[in-house]
Formats: structure tokens, C-alpha cells, sequence
């Protein structure tokens, strides 16, 4: 009989589910001392836990018997991923089990602010009759700009057409097929949503692109009196922008869940009378944890009894041979897939991999996963792992094709489509194990993935391969390699180089305004 021992509150029912197993045995245990529990979890087949129980090296070196870690919710900041995936242990996490909370509360949210709800209730707690000052807005016939068209904004469409609004929506990564499903207009750049919303919402992953994604720069943009919600992450509007923009009359409103600071109460929103502000309660209903203790109770279930598990954070359980034999393939996958919204911006479409050769007779349901792991991961982070991969394609509306090909070379090949052309990379892993990048759009290289690496396009003219040299060794960056790539059709050549640190914004900006660049980018592996 497998143990599996809980650390952390889950709801009663998630509890329940687990007893409700004869060949499962559960204690729940929430007052363990860090002692206590490393003394006792080598007897633990499966642990469950939130975000206080910290499952690190420490940990793994007791956990001697450990095969699943389940997180009820959806970071896994406390889990120490690498330690976990050496020893092949799962972990399991609930993504998706809060988003209909997450939505409703950004709906009330929305209707509270924009009838000066919480502002006309304190005037009667008050025992003040008044209504000078309170008057709002209908929603009928306005225009709702969605910044983030994945489930949540999918969801939220669905119940604002229903008051009547007209739905725009700003989200680069998502394909075209998604807007159609939802009957939105799609917003080629941000500056259009802004121009043309009466309300904005913001349902993005909180990353080095979205961080203070709308600053006083963008309100100016909007429509005088724009009303706007934020149940996603603190720190996608600027709050000191936001704050300034209400001030100014710009915005009109605001219905704000999650605060950068949090769960310190300093922001400069909180001051402001126009502002409607809960303490991050988007996934704080009953039903949200009720479905989150259900959730990680069937993802432990399913992982101890050897089934698939649709959010597995790390890699599935494989056998050692089969583990052995993949690795290699599925890091070379991953890093093609990394590489095109690095190089890249336009909505994918269709997703083609390719196998040549002795890679054709390989198992390649985990090395195509690896690939949209590799190609979604720069733009959801944590959001996205090798099990759900496939599901998060097909929620943005990428339509994926494996193929297998006979062929006396052994290639990985990845064609990303989009509605603008197509997009190619292809790669190999040598006698030596090595990872190889041997192609970008054309381009032949022999590459060796690296933490950081620039990519240039220049002309193809004497004196470019110097110059880059000469700015980066001025910036204290060093190279490690470089290979240089000739393309005869259009005189562009394609400069690789790895480099052993970050390259800043503003040699990237020196770079890009060098006498024949046209273009440079930094690629993160």
C-alpha cells in the first residue's frame, strides 16, 4: 500500500478523494516541524503540500522512497524542480482549477467600479443619502479590450458579450483561430486596443515583457474616462502611472486585485476614491478550492498508479532505457522550440516536426511535446510543461503535425507557420551526445545551445564580424564563440554568437545602430 502524507490545508474534499483510495494510505499532517517531517518522509510514497512546505536538496536527500510531490495551486516557487526531475520523481501541480473564480471576480470587480460601488456603500455606512458624484457607466454597447486572449480572457469574453459589449482583444501569441472562435476583433499592436477601449483587462503571465506593461506613456493613448481591471498579476499596470492617470482624469476607474507590493498594503492606488482594491482574492471561492484539493488529489492518484497526468510540471514518469534514449532528443527540441519567439513575434498558426533518419525510429510523442514546451515557455514561463504542452497548443489554436521521414541524415527539423510565412530550425545531436543547432531559416550552422547568445543579422560585407567584436569586448562581454552564416540569395548573412554573460539593452541598442546591422537579438537557453 502506497503513503502519501499532507502537509498543507486542501480542501475536505480533496482529502476525502485520497481516503476514498483502498490502496492508498493518507495521514494528514499540517504541524509538522522541519524535523519531524524529514524524520518521517522515507516512509512517504507521495507528499502533498501549498507554498510554506519547502521541497528542496535537503528534502530529496530524506524523501529516500518519494515519487510524487503534489502543489495545490499553481507556482511551484518552494518545489526545487531539478532535484526532482534526477531522481524521477513527478510533480503535479492544478493550473487551470481557479480561472472561472479568477473571472468572476474581475467581472465584479468591473461592475463595482464602474458604479462607484464600494464608494456608495461607505456613504450609507456613513448614513448619508446622496447620490451627487456616484453616477456610473452601462456596459452596454462599449468596447472591452482584453490584453491576454488565454483562458481567463477567453472566458471573460464570453460573459461580457452576454452584457452586450463589443470585445477587442491585443494578444500576439495566440493564433488567429482563437480570435474567431470568440467572435473578437483582433488588435494588431497595443496602441490600438488603447485607442479604442471604454474598458480594459489584463489577463497575462507576469514576465520581463508584461512587467509595467501599461505606463503613463499608454494611458495617454486611451479614451478620456477608460475604466480598467487587474485580477492577473501586480505590476502589468505601473502603479504609480495608473495612480497619476486617475489623478489626471484619464482613467476613470479601476477594479484592482493584485498589487506589486502585496501583501504590503503601500500602493498609491489605495488612497484614491475611484480605485476598488481586494487582497488578491481571484481564487479565494469555495468552489476554486473545492476543485483545487479535488485536482491535486487525482493528479497524485494518477501519478502513483503510473498514469499520464495532465499537469506535470516536470517529466513524466518514463522507464530508465526509455528516459536514456529521449533526453538528448528532448533537449535538442526544446531549445529549437525556445528559439522562435526569441527571433520571432507573430502568432503561430501551425507547428510542423520533423524527424529524419535514425530519429524517425525513436519514440517522439515526449521530443514533440519538448519542442511546444521549448516554443510556449518564453512567453508562459511556468504555465506550460511537457504534459500539458499539446493542450496548450490547442487552446491558443496552433494546429500541430509530426512527420517522420527516411533520410541518411539524422535531423530534428521545427517549422513554426504563421500568417506571414514560415519559420525554420533544425538540429541534431552529434556522436558525442552533443546538441547541435545546424539551421535558422536557411542558415548553416553548427551550434552548441549556451545560457546566452546573440543573434545578428547584418550585410554580408567586409569589417562586420569587428565591429560587433570591438562594441562587445568596449561593453566588458565576452565571446565565447562565434559562427558566421552566408545566405547568397539576398546577400544577408547571420551571425551566432555565445557569449558568457547578459547582454544589456544598451549595447543590444549599440549593436543595432552599427553600420550594416539590421538586426540583433538575445536568445536565453
Amino acid at each position: 500500500m502506497k503513503k502519501i502524507i499532507v502537509t498543507e490545508k486542501i480542501s475536505d474534499k480533496g482529502v476525502a478523494l485520497l481516503k476514498a483510495q483502498k490502496d492508498l494510505q493518507v495521514d494528514v499532517e499540517m504541524n509538522l516541524s522541519r524535523e519531524e517531517l524529514l524524520k518521517r518522509i522515507p516512509e512517504y510514497d507521495a507528499i502533498v503540500v501549498r507554498s510554506v512546505t519547502k521541497i528542496n536538496e535537503e528534502f530529496y536527500e530524506h524523501a529516500t522512497n518519494l515519487k510524487v510531490v503534489g502543489r495545490a495551486g499553481n507556482g511551484v516557487d518552494n518545489i526545487q524542480m531539478e532535484g526532482a526531475t534526477k531522481r524521477g520523481i513527478i510533480v503535479v501541480n492544478t493550473p487551470e482549477s481557479n480561472i472561472v473564480s479568477a473571472c468572476e471576480h474581475t467581472v465584479g470587480l468591473l461592475l463595482a467600479s464602474c458604479r462607484n460601488t464600494v464608494k456608495a456603500h461607505k456613504m450609507i455606512e456613513s448614513r448619508v443619502w446622496n447620490r451627487d458624484g456616484l453616477k456610473g457607466m452601462e456596459l452596454l454597447g462599449k468596447t472591452l479590450g482584453i490584453i491576454g486572449l488565454g483562458r481567463i480572457g477567453g472566458l471573460l469574453t464570453t460573459r461580457m458579450q452576454a452584457f452586450g459589449m463589443k470585445v477587442i482583444a491585443y494578444d500576439p501569441y495566440i493564433a488567429d483561430a482563437r480570435f474567431r472562435k470568440y467572435n473578437v476583433k483582433k488588435c494588431e499592436t497595443l496602441d490600438e486596443l488603447l485607442k479604442e477601449s471604454d474598458v480594459i483587462s489584463i489577463h497575462t503571465p507576469k514576465t520581463e515583457e508584461t512587467m509595467n506593461m501599461i505606463t503613463y506613456k499608454e494611458w495617454q493613448k486611451c479614451k478620456k474616462g477608460v475604466r480598467v481591471v487587474n485580477c492577473a498579476r501586480g505590476g502589468l499596470y505601473n502603479e504609480q502611472d495608473l495612480a497619476r492617470a486617475i489623478r489626471e482624469g484619464i482613467v476613470a476607474s479601476a477594479g484592482i486585485d493584485v498589487l506589486v507590493d502585496e501583501p504590503k498594503p503601500i500602493s498609491p492606488l489605495i488612497d484614491l476614491p475611484q480605485c476598488v482594491l481586494t487582497p488578491h482574492l481571484g481564487a479565494d471561492t469555495q468552489e476554486a478550492q473545492d476543485n483545487v484539493g479535488i485536482a491535486i488529489a487525482e493528479e497524485v492518484i494518477a501519478a502513483l498508479r503510473g498514469e499520464m497526468v495532465p499537469n506535470a510540471v516536470n517529466l513524466p514518469a518514463l522507464q530508465a532505457s526509455e528516459l536514456d534514449e529521449v533526453k538528448k532528443i528532448m533537449a535538442l527540441g526544446e531549445d529549437l522550440g525556445k528559439l522562435y519567439y526569441q527571433l520571432e513575434h507573430d502568432a503561430v498558426e501551425k507547428v510542423e516536426v520533423i524527424y529524419r533518419g535514425a530519429l524517425a525510429e525513436i519514440e517522439t510523442d515526449m521530443v514533440t511535446r519538448a519542442v511546444l514546451k521549448g516554443l510556449f515557455e518564453p512567453v508562459l514561463k511556468e504555465r506550460v510543461n511537457y504534459v500539458n504542452a499539446e493542450l496548450t497548443a490547442e487552446g491558443r489554436g496552433v494546429e500541430v503535425i509530426e512527420s517522420k521521414e527516411n533520410s541518411p541524415v539524422n535531423l530534428l527539423t521545427v517549422k513554426v507557420h504563421t500568417k506571414k510565412g514560415m519559420f525554420t530550425a533544425a538540429g541534431n545531436v552529434n556522436p558525442e551526445g552533443e546538441v547541435r543547432i545546424k539551421d535558422i531559416n536557411g542558415y548553416q550552422f553548427d551550434i552548441e545551445p549556451a545560457a546566452f547568445m546573440l543573434a545578428v543579422n547584418n550585410e554580408d560585407k567586409p569589417g562586420m564580424i569587428g565591429q560587433i567584436g570591438t562594441l562587445l569586448g568596449a561593453s566588458k562581454v565576452n565571446i565565447a564563440t562565434m559562427q558566421v552564416s552566408r545566405n547568397q540569395q539576398n546577400g544577408v548573412a547571420m551571425m551566432f554568437l555565445t557569449v558568457d554573460s547578459e547582454v544589456g539593452k544598451e549595447t543590444i541598442r549599440l549593436l543595432q545602430g552599427l553600420d550594416g546591422i539590421s538586426k540583433v537579438r538575445l536568445l536565453k537557453i
